[in-house]
């Protein structure tokens, strides 16, 4: 039996969600059962200009039902499919774009190669709205976040189980008897969009697919996760450039995530996580949160107190403690000023 929501939590949910809970209540179909259901005609040997610019029409004009069939001979999701390989080639499937040819075994920045799962469980430590999620964890992550918990996991893409993507397909299928949606999550799932779109021709059970991310994407993934993901589960970490650079080794922070949280809104639902760090209320969690009560609407947001020192956090003054009590006070204060929907 799921886990029930306070009414008002529930209300709430419901108010900035509603799709969400139409496709758990089984009154419309998960983003991804559509995009297999939508006939391709292009041949997928064409050039791969042509083929984005087959899909892109073909996402402009997605929601027409009487274009749906079931079991056609090539679907929206095999394109995707197709152009997320291509894009192994040269990987710029995140804004590090390395262009490593990963399907000749050369590695970028995050270290994939094989997609290697780390862990995959029935998780009642998310958002109340997801819980119980089926969360996927991958190994490798395109951040180095000096203070991540679980650096063992983001920062050893060699560590995890190789699956198959039909073995992961059935796991999900098991999963969900038992589960709300499916969560692909890491280190961070980007390295990875091949592997689960490939899950996903597998899958054919009615489960919301959400994106559990540091968004550091690149526009051409955020193309492909259109029509896919049902729900964006976002990390926004900082407020600025310079604390980005410093602290998770990434360049061009703020146009890039604000940049895909927009994308992603106009996509589909979102719940944002902001992990409030010790003295960085005015640098960090004061611009996010004016930012998206500013240019985001119908969102629920997190805002987190879990911080605490892990990993190379010491190295870091300002990250060898924990967070006070008056600083998450500050932070959920103003969230609640600037009207923003609230989850936990």
């Amino acid at each position: 039996m799921f886990l029930k929501l306070h009414l008002a939590d529930l209300e709430g949910a419901k108010k900035v969600m509603p799709r969400y809970f139409r496709i758990l209540d089984g009154e419309e179909v998960a983003s991804f059962l559509k995009s297999k259901r939508y006939p391709i005609a292009i041949d997928f040997g064409s050039p791969e200009d042509v083929l984005w610019e087959e899909h892109d029409k073909i996402i402009k004009s997605q929601g027409r039902a009487s274009e749906l069939t079931e079991n056609p001979q090539s679907s929206l999701l095999d394109l995707k499919l197709k152009l997320s390989r291509h894009m192994l080639a040269s990987c710029d499937l995140c804004e590090r774009r390395c262009e490593a040819n990963r399907l000749k075994g050369k590695k970028g920045h995050c270290g994939v190669l094989q997609s290697k799962i780390s862990s995959e469980f029935v998780h009642w430590g998310e958002e109340p709205e997801l819980v119980p999620s089926h969360t996927i964890f991958f190994s490798g992550c395109t951040f180095n976040c000096v203070f991540c918990q679980n650096w063992d996991i983001s920062q050893n893409p060699k560590g995890g189980n190789v699956m198959s993507p039909r073995r992961v397909a059935e796991i999900i299928e098991r999963r969900s008897e038992t589960t709300k949606n499916t969560n692909w999550v890491g280190g961070d799932p980007t390295s990875n969009l091949p592997f689960i779109l490939e899950c996903l021709t597998y899958s054919n059970v009615n489960t919301p697919q959400v994106w559990n991310s540091n968004m550091y994407v690149t526009e051409k993934t955020m193309r492909l996760l259109d029509g896919i993901i049902d729900v964006y589960l976002t990390d926004f970490k900082y407020g600025n450039d310079e604390c980005a650079k410093r602290l998770s080794n990434a360049t061009n922070y703020w146009e890039i995530v604000t940049r895909n949280h927009k994308m992603a809104r106009a996509q589909c639902e979102m719940i944002i996580r902001h992990l409030v760090l010790p003295g960085h209320f005015k640098c960090c969690t004061k611009p996010i949160l004016t930012w998206i009560s500013e240019n985001l609407k119908n969102v629920r947001v997190n805002v987190m107190d879990q911080y605490r020192p892990e990993y190379n956090a010491y190295e870091h003054e300002e990250l060898t403690r924990k967070l006070h009590k008056n600083e998450f006070a500050a932070a959920f204060d103003l969230a609640q000023d600037l009207g923003l929907s609230i989850t936990d």
